[in-house]
């Protein structure tokens, strides 16, 4: 089995984001296993179904909130042999970066991260993106579906609306709904579920990509995100892709981004933190 021959790292786990499942990791799941690696891809509580399963009925989610599933997580990692890899996508990598303030992970990658607690850039393409949700307060009690336009907007806009179909068809499912009120409300709750701590300085390293034309995480809040985490002197990076959407992790180049992310967590995996 491959691994970091100074840290031993060999598994990874992946987080996936708000509207999908593990399954929109099948490629980077396939790509690191090649390589040698366990590769877990968990699903949120209550996602375990799949995609036709959720879209049939999604009452198991329906009242999902950010603490049970970084719960959820925090217990696959913290029974695994060795400190993993974690990275996530959207959600995901909001929950990579409260993994990490809690000391698990040997290097964590937050791709087009969510913004956690403490994070004010809110641009109108991510208000536009949430509003099917956020347009009905009732909503925080209900698992919420994208039409076929609204996915489009939001994940494959750089994609024509009939080349999204297929990938909305095989992985868009219902999102739970008090995820987005969590995170669109954490600012005004002191005990906000996305409470970090920036200055953490014995956190694992962590690298936040972005993508440039993304409109559900905008590169600017993920910028704000580096720049309050560089401020510790744990290791922070950033890595801009200009012309990435939202669906990085499926959008054609993939493997760039995957390769990338990889790479740059096992050239940091457990670094002690900058004197």
């Amino acid at each position: 089995m491959a691994s970091n021959p100074a840290t031993e790292v060999d598994t990874i786990v992946l987080i996936h984001g708000l509207w999908m499942t593990p399954l929109s990791w099948e490629h980077w799941v396939e790509r690191y296993r090649a390589r040698g690696f366990e590769t877990l891809a968990p699903a949120w509580p209550g996602m375990e179904g799949g995609v036709d399963a959720l879209r049939a009925d999604p009452a198991a989610i329906e009242h999902l909130g950010i603490e049970d599933i970084v719960d959820h997580y925090d217990g696959v990692i913290r029974a695994l042999e060795r400190p993993p890899i974690i990275i996530g996508h959207s959600f995901g990598g909001a929950f990579t970066e409260i993994l990490l303030d809690r000391g698990l992970g040997a290097a964590g990658v937050a791709i087009d991260a969510a913004a956690v607690k403490g994070i004010t850039r809110l641009p109108f393409s991510t208000l536009r993106s949430a509003f099917p949700v956020l347009r009905n307060p009732a909503n925080a009690h209900r698992a919420v579906a994208l039409t076929l336009e609204e996915f489009h907007y939001a994940f494959t806009n750089t994609m024509t609306l009939e080349e999204s179909r297929p990938i909305w068809e095989r992985y868009a499912v219902p999102g739970p709904g008090r995820v987005i009120f969590q995170a669109a409300l954490a600012n005004l709750n002191p005990h906000a579920a996305t409470k970090i701590d920036f200055a953490k300085a014995d956190r694992a390293p962590l690298l936040l990509i972005a993508g440039g034309v993304d409109h559900v995480v905008p590169a600017e809040v993920d910028e704000q995100a580096a720049r309050r985490f560089g401020r510790s002197a744990a290791i922070t990076a950033y890595r801009e892709y200009p012309d990435r959407s939202h669906f990085t992790v499926g959008q054609p180049g993939w493997e760039e981004v995957a390769d990338f992310a990889l790479e740059w967590a096992l050239e940091h995996a457990s670094t002690p933190a900058r004197a």
